[in-house]
Parts: structure tokens; C-alpha cells; sequence
């Protein structure tokens, strides 16, 4: 019988992979355990990571994945791509600190996410409609990453 993974390439990404993939403008799927015997809180999330660093998220003080990171101490964060090839990172790791936000990193992430002319009006509209952000940094610990590509 032939190995089924045969027909895909290499699947561990490599250290340097990883981190350039967790690097690029994915929406990231935040997990966080928020209260015993449940399944974790999995929500969409616009993130930072620079590699070798610290990733950081935005959010409201009072939010719920607030609260429940605050108080698990830790989260997780999953990114992929499905084209060219399925690719995925997963990271887990402790909240390292948490701190105001900032009128330069809510306009540091808006662009990562947003073309240049919209940038200013969606940071207008946080402001405005949204209110008050905190950042939460996690220092990632743990790593699951694979590339299902075609050899």
C-alpha cells in the first residue's frame, strides 16, 4: 500500500516558514478557554506578529475574549490559506501584557488589513462607533503548522 502522503508535499513547516506565514495579513481564528466544560470561544480576529517576536490583538476592555484571556492567562490563534496550496499556523502561548491602546497601532493594523484610502476612515469610524481598545500581547510557546500542497 503507498504512503497517502505521497501526492503532498512536505507537511511540518519549518521554523523560519512558520513564523514568515504567521508574519503575512491573515484573519486569525482566536481561541480561548473562557469557563470549564465548554468547548474554548473561537472568534475571527485581525492580529500583529513580526517573526521572532511577540504576536499582539485589539480589543475592547469589557469584551468577552477579553475577559476569558485575562483571565486563562493564554491563548491560542490558527491562520491558513486554502490557495495556492492549504497551508495553516497554530500558535498557543501565555498573555505576556496588556496595555492602552494607541491612535499608531490601531492605524498599524487597520493597514495591514485595509487598503491605503480606506485606513483612515475605518480608524475614524473604531473610534467613533467602538470606543476604547486594549492591546493583548501573547508570546507564542506552542507551534502546529503544515503545508497539504502537491508535491
Amino acid at each position: 500500500m503507498s504512503d497517502p502522503r505521497s501526492s503532498f508535499g512536505r507537511m511540518v513547516l519549518s521554523k523560519e516558514e512558520r513564523e514568515e506565514f504567521l508574519a503575512q495579513p491573515h484573519v486569525g481564528a482566536l481561541s480561548v478557554v473562557e469557563r470549564p466544560g465548554r468547548g474554548p470561544l473561537t472568534v475571527p480576529i485581525w492580529y500583529q506578529y513580526t517573526p521572532g517576536g511577540q504576536l499582539w490583538v485589539r480589543s475592547a476592555p469589557g469584551a468577552r475574549k477579553t475577559r476569558a484571556i485575562e483571565t486563562a492567562g493564554r491563548f491560542s490563534l490558527l491562520v491558513q490559506r486554502t490557495q495556492p496550496t492549504a497551508r495553516y499556523v497554530s500558535v498557543e502561548g501565555p498573555l505576556v501584557a496588556t496595555g492602552p491602546d494607541d491612535p499608531e497601532r490601531a492605524r498599524e493594523m487597520a493597514a495591514r488589513y485595509l487598503p491605503p484610502d480606506k485606513v483612515d476612515g475605518f480608524v475614524a469610524y473604531e473610534r467613533e462607533q467602538l470606543g476604547e481598545h486594549i492591546v493583548l500581547v501573547m508570546r507564542p510557546e506552542h507551534w502546529l503548522s503544515a503545508d497539504l500542497g502537491p508535491a
